[in-house]
């Protein structure tokens, strides 16, 4: 038992009345009142953010700092996942173009809302409770907003940064439709900072992949590594030193940018391959399609890009397939899909027989059987790799 005052105060029921009241708030109506009161904010209600997204933003927001507030909650875990959401607001808002001013404003309405809520669903009896939680209440949603403000500060300078006419003009160059001079490419190494003739990667996304991309670089920055980003006309392009040593923050922007939908090359030797890599990284990213949660490489791409390379040319890359499985019942033909799809990517009878749960001469059956029916011999290299490009 706990005393405060003259009045003993069971905290287990404290903690217990403040858990019911928590369970009470809604972050759906949560998300709805803060909406309607941000929007009143003249650079908020202007439309450069959509209003799906400051309701987004506002749900994941409100979630965490409810989860926040529980004194059983893992609060190390919970910390780290205020900051992702503080690093996304801060970011987007500062692209955005939204003054400090009217960022401070509106996470100051998170804790306005979120106690009116609290005071709304409280009955008199809880007035002890309130005054005692009012504190955590405010040092948890001031966390949150000190998180953001910093985000949004730290992405202010990186735009300042991209902004300077003299850096962001020997990135452009590197970008450009013709190839760097070598006294230029010595120079822009000068001033970005990086060496020569450094192993680099880069990435390429489309405008609706850009948001994600600028997120990485502003991630990236936080822990240490440049990350340089160019503006391209139908989305944006960066690049960085690729450096593979466990724990650096080089490699964890790698791994973050691959779990990217974006176009992604890598290594590339040098600033003097930075141009064509860059190329190719966007036709990489143009491939990107909605199932795409991932970045495209050459590794797990080459053969889509091939066929779209391809199919330019108007020349077909395989006779119709479709139509020759026409002739067998839809049992069988996805039968034979399915064994000639294992086998392409095993290369291995034995491996794709195990893959399939079958013997190994009912593998083989059913490639001999596709090969009657389409002509195409699945087991000669040069066969394979058509059908692998056409079935991409």
């Amino acid at each position: 038992m706990a005393i405060a005052g003259k009045h003993e105060v069971n905290t287990d029921e404290f903690e217990g009345r403040w858990n019911a009241l928590l369970d009470g708030l809604s972050v759906d109506r949560l998300s709805s009142l803060f909406l309607e009161r941000v929007l009143r904010l003249e650079d908020y209600r202007d439309g450069t953010l959509p209003a799906s997204e400051i309701r987004r933003t506002a749900a994941a927001s409100f979630r965490t700092l409810i989860a926040s507030l529980r004194q059983t909650s893992n609060q190390r875990e919970l910390a780290a996942v205020r900051q992702d959401i503080a690093l996304e607001v801060g970011v987007s808002r500062a692209r955005a173009g939204v003054p400090v001013e009217s960022l401070t404003s509106a996470i100051r309405l998170d804790f306005t809302v979120l106690w009116n809520e609290l005071m709304l669903l409280a009955d008199p009896a809880d007035a002890e409770l309130l005054v005692r939680r009012a504190e955590t209440v405010w040092h948890v949603v001031d966390s949150y907003a000190v998180q953001t403000q910093a985000t949004y500060l730290d992405e202010r300078q990186r735009m300042a940064q991209e902004a300077s006419s003299v850096r962001q003009g020997y990135v452009a160059a590197l970008f450009g439709p013709a190839s760097t001079p070598p006294e230029l490419l010595a120079r822009t190494a000068l001033e970005l900072g990086i060496a020569e003739d450094a192993v680099l990667a880069v990435a390429a996304a489309a405008a609706d992949g850009a948001g994600q991309l600028h997120l990485a670089a502003a991630a990236a920055s936080r822990r240490g590594a440049a990350v340089f980003t160019h503006p391209l006309p139908d989305g944006l392009a960066a690049f960085w030193v690729a450096d593979s040593r466990a724990g650096s923050a080089d490699r964890e922007t790698m791994e973050q940018i691959r779990g990217i939908r974006c176009g992604l090359v890598e290594p590339v030797h040098g600033l003097a391959g930075l141009r064509t890599a860059a190329r190719t990284a966007r036709a990489l990213a143009a491939l990107a399609g909605d199932g795409d949660r991932a970045a495209l490489t050459m590794r797990n791409a080459w053969a889509r890009l091939a066929r779209h390379r391809l199919a330019e040319t108007g020349v077909p890359m395989v006779p119709d397939v479709d139509e020759a499985l026409r002739q067998c019942g839809p049992v069988e033909k996805d039968r034979l899909q399915e064994a000639v799809r294992s086998y392409l990517a095993t290369g291995s009878v034995a491996r794709s027989a195990e893959q399939l749960f079958c013997h190994r001469n009912t593998l083989m059956n059913r490639l001999r059987r596709f090969t009657e029916l389409t002509g195409i011999d699945v087991t000669v290299p040069e066969a394979a790799a058509r059908l692998v490009v056409a079935w991409s």
